[in-house]
């Protein structure tokens, strides 16, 4: 899929903001123990998407009620849904200088998904979290995503490579009392830009 950077400012995509907090001291602690022992930063990229996969379970899948949206917060409270897991991804891999951008799927609710720079392209990445029937992987050579959309259905992929998380998709998280509260007020679609 073709993507597009929302701005064409790299550093953007390195940059800590109030939900990629990847200055907080246990985003930078979490980020020093997955990189002790690993060759370089393709490695590193890996390591951290596994974590997040795999030990931080989606929400929805544990029953977990909770909703975190800040990557600290997803990191300490081990929970999220894609949006937050994205978002704690996302912080893991900028606090090692790793450009990583947030992008969305439509698949009937907006899903979310990061990208990496690797290689002088950008490579979506899904930690949304495995289950049956759900089997994304750490992937620069051809998406492994956790959902394909289907076009027919209306389902498609947004191809903007943002900075920052969406404003609608970050406003539900932070208006949200609890995940119930949160899957009834999940966004349908996001708001299109102009060239997309």
């Amino acid at each position: 899929m073709r993507t597009i950077q929302e701005t064409p400012d790299l550093s953007a995509y390195l940059a800590a903001d109030e939900a990629i907090d990847h200055h907080h001291d246990l985003v930078r602690e979490t980020a020093a123990g997955l990189a002790a022992g690993v060759a370089d930063s393709y490695e590193y990229a890996r390591a951290a998407f596994d974590f997040v996969r795999d030990t931080i379970p989606h929400s929805q899948d544990s029953g977990d009620p909770r909703v975190t949206w800040r990557a600290s917060d997803v990191l300490e409270r081990r929970t999220g849904i894609c949006y937050a897991k994205a978002h704690a991804l996302a912080a893991l891999l900028r606090a090692e200088d790793i450009p990583t951008a947030l992008c969305y799927q439509n698949l009937g609710v907006v899903h979310g998904l990061v990208a990496v720079r690797f290689r002088g392209a950008w490579h979506r990445q899904d930690p949304r979290g495995n289950k049956p029937g759900v089997d994304a992987r750490f992937s620069l050579d051809g998406e492994r995503l956790a959902f394909t959309p289907d076009p027919a259905s209306g389902e498609r992929d947004y191809p903007l490579l943002y900075a920052a998380p969406h404003p609608v998709v970050l406003d539900a998280l932070k208006t949200a009392r609890d995940r119930p509260h949160l899957w009834r007020t999940l966004p349908a679609a996001l708001p299109e830009h102009a060239g997309t």
